[in-house]
Formats: structure tokens, C-alpha cells, sequence
């Protein structure tokens, strides 16, 4: 018998860069913070940025972590903006409070500390151990089980060792503001003529009278859960998108519960029409009986040809929920982010997030929120783009469409002529696209992140989610002049050779585990470009995690487009079904042709790069 101690496995270490940030820190009660404060306790780093659908599922991930282990890790929320909107203060600040961030974060709207850390993806977890030392880096969704096994790995190592401190950590929660609304997501104009709102910060729906202030009531216990009932008692997770089902009900996104939920109006009851609670992995079913499909943070719902079209955020997908099949199914997109029209099955999508049916009933108009763009889905499936010209390019400018900017809009409203309300929500505006004249225009600024708005007779009522409230508006019959501005995404581009480019995705199965390679390959890699010219070689799909590229000498600059998946489950001989998990990221990254830049582009999927 050996009572001694296991040997630690060994890991690669790197000493944590400082964390930077000039907006400061958030949730720690006014306390600025540095990595010598936190030596003693495990330290993971959350680089997100709020419009990130994966970074939302991170943080939903995260929380069983954080709390079965509250007294020895320290999550650390890294605030790393994409849009111009996200670099403003108080945007985060309503940010961490819309979605129930319960760590510190540090704002950092120069990405001083992500540069730091050389992280080129959100989402990106790093593991810091008690010592100060960087043990671990993940990019993308699906690695909560990898940290956590690695976290009870360094509480033993550390309490052996002497180097744990165990304890209270920083985090400070902030006051709740009473107001009747908080952080709104989506309303709907009931028959009666009152308002229906997804309260979503407080997992709740509120009925409010025709002035759009009253409460008649709310439906939902408040509380972030997943059960069917009565009003009173029913639970929802951060819901957003509202629709008619018919005279008599309501189809709501139940967004963090990954589902479709159905409201009796007369009664309250809520019970619920699709999803299983569980979110939507590559490999899962894309069709079949509604209850036992996954779906992944449904945004949208929108009733669309005798079917319940749902904006489906979480896999860059729109998807339909048939009523009289009670039957689900993908109608366009492959879950590759990006601008691409043409068939349904051909599509892609980035982030969708609102919906709305045209007034003639022909189209299903789309606010894509990530490549900032305004599309819509023919009677024939398939999918057109009025304004938009992918992930990189937003700002606030109006004109003809070709030309047109939005930034990250969240809602779209059908207007009784024929053309489109569009919810600004970066740059806090209504704006209108006319198809007959393909101009956009502006309707009205001032509105802070507005996410939905609904017609009521001959007004718009305005969901202003960063304001908790519904705001009137008389439709103007001229367009608000602003000043145009054009704006592409903050990162610094990568200097990379002219010529040959050896991409390697890093991926090292966590501890425990091995490649699950019973049904196939259990890797997969794409790659494409922007422009496409960018590319001679190397594009397309393939199952090796490397790959030689070779870019174009006379396309001075673009953006290489990565997709990675890497299967593992437990390696136990002794465990007949073996609990398996899926890595997966997508990777923009900005690159610039010059003399004497990188040959090598690693890209850190899970673990550490060695070279």
C-alpha cells in the first residue's frame, strides 16, 4: 500500500501577462484589481464581448463552475469589443447586469489585455494557477468539463504544495434598480390591444396595458429555470422572441433554456412546444419531434407560411416549428458564420436575431445581426441580402443600400407600404429600407440599444432594451438627418508572408481523454477567405487540424475565415458509454500580406501551442 501523494502531471507554463484595461473593473464594489491580488486561487480569464452569441453560452456555461467551486477560483470577465458601441462604458456596464454576470470583469476597450494574451477569438478561456502561471488556453464553446477537471487538478496540486488560498473572492453584486422593465428584449401588440414584453433580464413576460406603462401582469416565477405552469410558477431563462400562434396563444424564445415555450393568453398557463432544455451540438439531430430536438438560443419567431420560423442565433440557422406536426427542421443555413446568399441549404447566417413577416405576406425579413445586415427569405426558401456586406464593415450611413451601413441590429418590423423598420440597436436608431426605392434611411435616433419594435395604429412603439422601457414614436414622414460614419472591426491585423502559410488549429483532448474516433474522424476543419481571391489554395473542408495555405502576393489584405471541431471522450476501457464532448470555434482573422511576416498561424483550440 502507497499512501503517498500522486505526481502532478506535468504542463507547460507561462508566466500571466497583467491585466489592463482603461475602463476598469465592473462587480467588484469600486476595488481595481491586479494578478498579485489573486495569487492563491485559480484564475480563469472570460474573453467576451457582448454581441457574442458563443460568448453568451460560455457565460451559461460557466456558472455550475463558479459556484461548486466559489472558494478557490476566480472567473475574471475580459470585456474585448468588437463593435464601436461595445467599446462605450456604460454599454458594458448594462451588459453585465442584462445578462446575470455574477464575477468581476475588467472593461478593456483598447483590447490592451487581449493583445497581451495574444487571444485572436471570442470566445477564449485561459487557466492561470496559483502561482501566476498560464496552464491552459480554450477558444470557442463545450469546454466547461475540460476546466473543471483541470481546476481539480490544481486544487489538489496547490493545497499539497501550500499554494492554494481558499476564501471569499471579489466579486461584489450591484444594487437592483427597481424599474417595471429590465433590459427588455422583444414586444408583441396583443388582440386586446395591450403590449406583451420578454422581460429578460428577469426571466419573466409582462403584460402591459394599452399605454405601454401599466402592468396588467407578468407571467413567470422571475426566477432563471425551465418549468411549465401556471403564471405564477412557470420559469423561463432570459427569453426574448414573441408571435401569435394563433387568436389564443403566443410562441415565445426561451432563449437560454434553448427552446420554444407556448403561452395561453386567456389562462397563463406556459407549457412548452419544442426543444429539450439542452443546447444543439454539432452531430445532433436537425429534424423530428419538436420535444426532442435540440435547438440552440433561439432569438425569433415569426409565423411565416403556416410555420413558426425561429431565428435560430446559436447556429447561425433559421429553423421551423410546424403546429401541426409538432415537428422541427433547418430551412436554411449550414451553421458557418458568414454573408452568403442563395438557396436555404446554401445560406449562411451570422447571429439572426429578429424577425418579421412583409406586409403582402411574400417575405421574411431578417436582421442579421453579426455581419450587420438586412436580409430576407423568399417564398421559395431562398435567402436575398438588401443591406450588408458581411462580419467586418458596420457604421451609420444612410443612402442606397449597396452602400448603406448598419451596426448589429437586433429587430425588424414590417411597415403597412411595404418596406422595413430596422432596430439600429449599436448605433441607438430606427432606420427604414424601402425595396422599391432601395434607399435606408434614418427614422429616428436617440433610442438607447432598441432591439424590437410593433405597430400601433399609426404609431411605433419602440422596445429601448437599455432604457427598461417602450418608447411611442409618431412614424415620421421625412427622414432624421445624421452624419455618416463607417467603421471595421477593431482588431489588428496579422502580418503573414506572401505565399505559403501553415495554419494549425492546436487541440489536445483534456485529461482523461482521447479523440473519439469510433464513428470516423472526430476533427474537422474549414476554411475560406475574404475576398475569396485571397486564397490560392487551402480553402475548403477536410479533417486534418493543419493545413498549408498559400495566399494570393497581389491581395494586399483580407480575412481567413477558420471553422474547427475536435470530438473527445473519457478513456476508460471499463466504461462501456463513455461521456463525449464537442470543441468547436470559429476563427475571423484579420491578416495582412507584407514582407517578413508569420509563416505559421496557430490558432489555440484547447491546451497550449508548443512552437
Amino acid at each position: 500500500m502507497n499512501d503517498a501523494a500522486p505526481t502532478p502531471r506535468r504542463r507547460a507554463r507561462v508566466r500571466a501577462p497583467e491585466l489592463i484595461g482603461e475602463g476598469g473593473w465592473l462587480n467588484t464594489g469600486g476595488k481595481q484589481y491586479t494578478l498579485a491580488d489573486l495569487r492563491g486561487r485559480i484564475v480563469v480569464l472570460d474573453f467576451w464581448t457582448f454581441c457574442c452569441i458563443n460568448c453568451l453560452h460560455v457565460l451559461d456555461e460557466l456558472r455550475e463552475l463558479e459556484e461548486k467551486h466559489r472558494d478557490t477560483v476566480v472567473i475574471i470577465g475580459v470585456h474585448s469589443p468588437k463593435f464601436v458601441h461595445e467599446a462605450e462604458h456604460e454599454a458594458v456596464v448594462d451588459a453585465v447586469e442584462r445578462y446575470g454576470v455574477e464575477h468581476p470583469v475588467l472593461d478593456d476597450p483598447e483590447l490592451a489585455t487581449w493583445k497581451q494574451y495574444a487571444v485572436r477569438a471570442w470566445p477564449t478561456l485561459v487557466v492561470i494557477d496559483p502561482e501566476g502561471y498560464v496552464v491552459a488556453q480554450h477558444a470557442g464553446e463545450g469546454h466547461a468539463h475540460a476546466i473543471a477537471r483541470l481546476v481539480e487538478e490544481l486544487e489538489e496540486e496547490h493545497a499539497a504544495k501550500g499554494t492554494l488560498r481558499r476564501g471569499d473572492g471579489p466579486y461584489v453584486a450591484p444594487e437592483p434598480e427597481p424599474t417595471t422593465l429590465r433590459f427588455p428584449g422583444k414586444a408583441l401588440l396583443l388582440p386586446s390591444g395591450t403590449f406583451l414584453v420578454s422581460d429578460t433580464t428577469r426571466h419573466q413576460l409582462v403584460e402591459l396595458a394599452a399605454d405601454g406603462e401599466t402592468v396588467a401582469r407578468r407571467i413567470g416565477s422571475g426566477l432563471r429555470g425551465f418549468s411549465d405552469g401556471p403564471a405564477d410558477a412557470a420559469a423561463f431563462s432570459e427569453p426574448q422572441g414573441l408571435a401569435l400562434l394563433d387568436e389564443g396563444a403566443v410562441v415565445v424564445a426561451d432563449t437560454v433554456n434553448h427552446a420554444l415555450r407556448r403561452l395561453d393568453l386567456a389562462t397563463g398557463e406556459v407549457t412548452t412546444l419544442a426543444g429539450t432544455g439542452t443546447q444543439w451540438w454539432q452531430g445532433s439531430p436537425t429534424s423530428g419531434p419538436a420535444r426532442e430536438v435540440d435547438l440552440s438560443s433561439p432569438w425569433d419567431v415569426a409565423v411565416f407560411g403556416g410555420r413558426v420560423w425561429i431565428a435560430m442565433a446559436g447556429v447561425h440557422q433559421l429553423w421551423t416549428y410546424d403546429p401541426e406536426t409538432a415537428t422541427v427542421a433547418v430551412a436554411a443555413g449550414t451553421t458557418n458564420e458568414g454573408l452568403v446568399d442563395g438557396p436555404g441549404a446554401e445560406a449562411w447566417f451570422a447571429q439572426p436575431s429578429g424577425l418579421a413577416v412583409s406586409a403582402d405576406g411574400e417575405r421574411l425579413w431578417l436582421a442579421d445581426s453579426e455581419t450587420s445586415a438586412l436580409r430576407w427569405v423568399d417564398r421559395d426558401g431562398a435567402v436575398h441580402t438588401a443591406v450588408g456586406t458581411g462580419l467586418f464593415d458596420f457604421g451609420h450611413r444612410d443612402g442606397a443600400a449597396e452602400q448603406a451601413l448598419l451596426q448589429h441590429p437586433l429587430g425588424v418590423t414590417a411597415l403597412p407600404d411595404g418596406s422595413v423598420a430596422v432596430s439600429d440597436t449599436y448605433n441607438h436608431a430606427l432606420r427604414r429600407y424601402d425595396p422599391a426605392t432601395g434607399e435606408v434611411t434614418t427614422l429616428a435616433t436617440d433610442l438607447r440599444e432598441p432591439s424590437d419594435a410593433v405597430l400601433a395604429g399609426e404609431d411605433i412603439v419602440v422596445v429601448e432594451s437599455a432604457r427598461h422601457r417602450l418608447t411611442r414614436l409618431r412614424l415620421p414622414e421625412e427622414a432624421v438627418q445624421v452624419a455618416s460614419v463607417a467603421h471595421r472591426t477593431r482588431r489588428a491585423a496579422t502580418d503573414v508572408a506572401p505565399g505559403r502559410l501553415r495554419l494549425d488549429v492546436v487541440f489536445q483532448a483534456p485529461a482523461g481523454q482521447k479523440l473519439d474516433t469510433r464513428y470516423g474522424p472526430s476533427t474537422r476543419l474549414l476554411v475560406s477567405s475574404t475576398p475569396p481571391e485571397l486564397l490560392l489554395q487551402g480553402e475548403g473542408a477536410g479533417t486534418d487540424l493543419a493545413r498549408e495555405l498559400e495566399l494570393n502576393p497581389s491581395v494586399p489584405e483580407g480575412v481567413l475565415h477558420v471553422s474547427a471541431m475536435a470530438a473527445s471522450c473519457d478513456d476508460d476501457p471499463a466504461n462501456e458509454y463513455p461521456a463525449c464532448h464537442v470543441h468547436q470555434q470559429d476563427w475571423g482573422v484579420p491578416v495582412r500580406v507584407a514582407e517578413g511576416g508569420a509563416d505559421r498561424l496557430p490558432l489555440v483550440l484547447a491546451g497550449m501551442d508548443a512552437e
